[in-house]
């Protein structure tokens, strides 16, 4: 019988539970033996709950029980979800976790204790909520070498900006909606700053190219900026606004990753994706482009990732998963510096001193005070120096 230990007990750690205890039978017949829930780690009490009497509240509980096989981290955070998931590989348990933050900041240092213990750290769950993604980029497309990944990779911002294209609601209106249907947090600077997206392509990035990506290399902007006009004005060109993040390879070996608004064409495959759900493309030089679609978050797809990691770690406990990236450094990511690309620009500036600037723009809208376009594809820093002598109003990337 393997042996689970829930470690937070919010939606996703429910979730766990839930599937846990509707899908057991299911579960037992495909790994050959029943899995259990026996603890649950919670600093609050739960008497409603079908599983109340599972709860504990001293980690050393579970940590000093030779029962527990696998744990599950779904307390978030860097702080006290990191050492107890140190202890936990330490003393020689499983960790499966859905905490994007701590796989980004400290996921190698992790990885590299359960590689030094011969035990399994997994985290399907980080990136992508339901969506499978992580272990195909190792396994499915193992025979590529990987040239790009970009997504949308947060539902909070998608299902704002669906709204505000689809329905004309500021953004401001729309992020109180999706605080009031339980889509964003009181507090969603993580969601709309593109910090949540942030912390999702450096892991994806990690496993595509091999090497470190942290957080605090990786440029990211959110949304808060856009505005119903530059919605208007893009639309009506045939354009849909998407926050991306995304990491490319360069031909040096290094990585350009960073997170931004972008101009999407309205054909293009994430155009179409909307509301909640998150997308994620892969481009590699054997198979060209797939993408991977689905629910981003939610708590019974995020936690059928995570129990999916629980039957992976219970298959592969003789011999551990093989997960891991080297370091990485400045030499390794570069922000977004070295890409060459076209960006829309609103800018209170004339016609004539846009058309000096950008003499090959393409003008989606000119008017007394206003004049909106897509420049020509150039480096980064030129058309940021470039853009520094107008009056921009507005700044958007465009995805080739």
């Amino acid at each position: 019988m393997i042996h689970i230990a829930v470690m937070g007990f919010g939606t996703v750690g429910a979730g766990v539970a839930e599937i846990l205890q509707t899908n057991g039978a299911l579960l037992e017949k495909r790994l050959g033996e029943a899995v259990a829930l026996k603890y649950i780690l919670d600093i609050r009490d739960f008497p409603d709950s079908p599983f109340g009497a599972l709860v504990v509240h001293d980690f050393e509980t579970i940590v000093n029980d030779p029962e527990v096989d696998v744990v599950v981290e779904t307390i978030g955070g860097t702080g006290v979800a990191y050492e107890y998931t140190r202890r936990a590989l330490q003393a020689g348990k499983h960790v499966v976790t859905s905490n994007k933050e701590l796989v980004a900041i400290q996921g190698r240092k992790l990885l590299a204790l359960a590689e030094e213990k011969n035990i399994n750290y997994l985290f399907e769950a980080s990136v992508g909520g339901g969506i499978p993604i992580l272990r195909p980029l190792q396994q499915c497309l193992a025979a590529n070498e990987i040239e790009e990944v970009f997504g949308i990779l947060n539902g909070t911002t998608n299902y704002i900006l669906t709204r505000m294209v689809r329905f004309g609601i500021t953004f401001e209106a729309a992020l109180k909606e999706a605080q009031a249907m339980g889509y964003a947090e009181q507090d969603p600077t993580a969601d709309v700053e593109g910090q949540d997206a942030c912390r999702k392509i450096c892991i994806l990035a990690d496993l595509a190219f091999g090497r470190e990506v942290l957080p605090e290399q990786v440029p990211n902007e959110g949304i808060s900026g856009v505005t119903l006009r530059d919605v208007e004005i893009v639309e009506q060109a045939g354009w849909r606004v998407k926050l991306l993040g995304r990491a490319v390879r360069q031909a040096d070996g290094s990585v350009c990753a960073y997170v931004a608004p972008h101009l999407v064409e309205e054909h293009h495959p994430i155009a179409a994706v909307e509301d909640v759900f998150n997308a994620v493309m892969v481009r590699g030089n054997a198979v060209g482009e797939v993408m991977f679609y689905g629910p981003g978050a939610g708590k019974l797809p995020t936690a059928s990732a995570v129990v999916a990691d629980v039957i992976d770690a219970a298959q592969h406990r003789q011999q551990r998963r093989r997960i891991g990236w080297e370091a990485g450094g400045k030499e390794v990511c570069g922000g977004a510096a070295a890409l060459s690309m076209r960006c829309y620009l609103r800018t209170k500036d004339d016609l004539g001193r846009v058309e000096a600037l950008f003499p090959d723009c393409e003008i989606l809208s000119s008017q007394k005070g206003e004049v909106a376009f897509i420049t020509p594809k150039m480096p980064l820093e030129t058309l940021r120096q470039c853009a520094e002598a107008l009056q921009v109003c507005a700044k958007l990337c465009v995805l080739e």
